[in-house]
């Protein structure tokens, strides 16, 4: 095929993706820049079809050479933009699939659900929601990319944006912070069991079947959640074997619970003071106290990791 032919046919296919108020301009520049270059290539020795088909070459993609001259972006997000792409999908990932997951869940046991036909539905809802958190903030960004609009943090880059030191769960007032509640912990729920927070009723929220055994486990537990913080204090920081004693600590105290699941909140406290359906009252209470007890074990582990790997630097 002749250099002629080629060179038509890189012509037409760069003008494709050009606006017709452009084409004629830019297909007139075209046509000459590519003759410039074979008419070189022929004068210092070669052959004019291998001329047109090295001159062609080396231009590349016609449509990514028609972008270059029409200024259009060949990528989704830019770099100009891809830092506060990805840290706003970060942020919103693990604040929705979470919280999406954890809200069908807590539906789901409510309305008593099977256990295959709620896991069923946690796993499809968080994927769902994942797909369409990057979906809909890709999308932003990619209309903020066309449309040449700033975003909060388009700005020049300063040393007062400088991120602050993340908290090392170290320090002497989170011993102290930790010591107290523990404490307070304790100490509601003696004052519970045996004096009770409604004065007119003198029953317990707390199960009193949870007493001894399972109470004096806790407290155990407990204190033993007291003197890690006093380890973690003296090492100055969190390490994996602290991380890993604080997540045998939180599974022993929500197995020492579940373990008494039955009895977690007491049904006579329900009876007492309230006089409609108070059965199903104590059931939803107790499905929400497992979600609240599951949400700051899961917590509290997955933190004391995160400041351990920090720490590690």
């Amino acid at each position: 095929m002749d250099a002629a032919t080629l060179t038509d046919r890189y012509v037409d296919a760069a003008m494709r993706t050009v606006p017709e108020k452009q084409r004629a301009d830019l297909s007139a520049e075209l046509r000459t820049s590519i003759a410039d270059q074979i008419d070189a290539r022929v004068d210092a020795g070669e052959k004019p079809d291998a001329a047109g088909r090295a001159v062609l070459t080396g231009l590349g993609d016609p449509e990514k050479l028609a972008a270059g001259y029409t200024g259009r972006d060949l990528h989704l997000i830019g770099p100009r933009y891809y830092l506060d792409w990805w840290r706003l999908l970060k942020v919103l990932l693990w604040i929705v699939i979470p919280f999406a997951g954890a809200g069908v869940a807590l539906a789901q046991i409510i309305a008593g659900a099977p256990a295959g036909s709620i896991i069923g539905s946690v796993c499809v809802t968080m994927m769902t929601a994942g797909l369409h958190v990057a979906f809909w903030t890709t999308l932003v960004f990619v209309i903020l990319e066309r449309s040449g609009r700033e975003t909060m943090t388009s700005e020049p880059w300063t040393p007062d944006k400088l991120p602050e030191p993340k908290a090392s769960g170290a320090t002497f007032a989170d011993m102290v912070a930790s010591i107290v509640m523990m404490g307070v912990l304790a100490g509601a729920v003696l004052w519970d069991l045996w004096l009770g927070f409604v004065p007119e009723h003198r029953v317990s929220l707390v199960n009193p079947a949870l007493w001894p055994t399972a109470v004096v486990i806790l407290f155990a537990i407990m204190a033993l959640v007291a003197m890690l913080s006093v380890v973690v204090h003296v090492q100055g920081r969190w390490t994996m074997r602290t991380a890993i004693a604080n997540t045998v600590f939180a599974l022993l105290a929500v197995g020492t619970l579940a373990y008494n699941s039955g009895h977690l909140l007491n049904p006579a406290f329900f009876e007492a003071v309230i006089d409609d359906d108070p059965a199903g009252v104590h059931r939803i209470l107790t499905i929400l106290c497992w979600f609240f007890i599951a949400g700051i074990a899961l917590w509290s582990i997955i933190d004391a990791f995160l400041k351990a790997h920090r720490a590690r630097g």
